[in-house]
């Protein structure tokens, strides 16, 4: 491999482990954090960069994104022959399932009541479920949506799958573009909307999608803020037909105080964790997507801009 230059330039993160990760498994490259007025790289690592990145670098051959979702990167004004990479897996997968199944299961098996009754010292039993009531949708069939559909199967809910074309998945009745995606929604009682961020996937969480849900339903989204609309959330938990929702990730993050989440008991938060980039796994991941780049081989995860993702 010839001598190049890696330009790192990830908001709201500590650069030193990640150079020093990626100089050990590329030593032949010389690694740095972007300042203003850097010389030009040859491939950048980015999360969140300014658009000042991307105009005092054109000449990129490749930027590689260190989380899954490239939506925030992708309404940058890019170089454009660069390639964008997103990381396909790095550690995400697993913990997304494991979030995934144990909110389903929470939900389930009335967790959350028993605690709440635990809190006021109530000694009280909750019908047991039966698993046949509770087919779980997955909204979004790609390495994440893949490996939670999938987990799922494991505690024998009935799980469903969605995606814009279709997809196969063993024990996963799958569905597949617009045409089917009410006979999906009306398929699920627990909707996880695992989706990539799209102009057609804002907002696709919406009344009338939600409406489609089959009677007490829950909602579980893990994607991103946008794909809810927030007010249409809280009627249909107030109406009765949702029984309640697991939120990770907001429109505006951190959660304002006076955001009426807070406030709602059916809704459960947590601060955008269900799935954590895994540094050393990252680094793997990107220094072998660097290699095949250097050796003319084709890249898995490459970002196509017309669909964005």
């Amino acid at each position: 491999m010839t001598p190049f230059q890696i330009s790192f330039c990830c908001a709201n993160t500590d650069p030193e482990p990640w150079l020093a990760g990626l100089h050990a498994a590329l030593p032949q490259a010389q690694v740095s954090v972007w300042q203003p007025g850097a010389p030009a790289a040859d491939v950048a690592v980015v999360w969140q960069p300014p658009q000042q990145f991307f105009d005092e670098q054109p000449q990129l051959n490749a930027i590689f994104n260190i989380g899954a979702g490239v939506d925030a990167l992708m309404k940058l004004r890019l170089p454009p022959q660069a390639v964008v990479v997103r990381l396909e897996d790095a550690g995400m997968a697993v913990q997304m399932a494991e979030y995934v199944c144990q909110a389903v299961i929470r939900h389930f098996r009335d967790l959350n009541a028993y605690a709440d009754d635990a809190r006021v010292g109530h000694w009280t039993y909750y019908k047991p479920r039966q698993r046949s009531d509770f087919p779980v949708g997955v909204m979004g069939l790609g390495v994440l949506g893949a490996r939670v559909a999938q987990a799922l199967t494991h505690f024998e809910f009935p799980v469903n799958g969605w995606s814009r074309t279709p997809s196969a998945l063993d024990g996963v009745r799958s569905f597949s573009g617009a045409a089917q995606l009410d006979d999906f929604l009306a398929s699920s009682r627990v909707l996880v909307n695992l989706l990539p961020l799209t102009p057609d996937t804002t907002n696709i969480l919406n009344r009338a999608h939600l409406s489609r849900l089959q009677p007490s339903g829950y909602l579980i989204n893990v994607a991103r803020g946008a794909h809810l609309v927030e007010d249409d959330l809280l009627a249909l938990i107030h109406s009765g037909h949702l029984s309640g929702a697991l939120l990770d990730v907001f429109r505006t993050e951190p959660l304002p105080a006076d955001h009426p989440f807070w406030r709602e008991p059916k809704i459960t938060l947590t601060p955008h964790t269900s799935a954590r980039t895994l540094r050393e796994d990252s680094i793997a991941q990107i220094a072998g997507k660097i290699g095949a780049l250097l050796r003319s081989e084709a890249l898995a995860g490459i970002v196509d801009p017309v669909r964005g993702y």
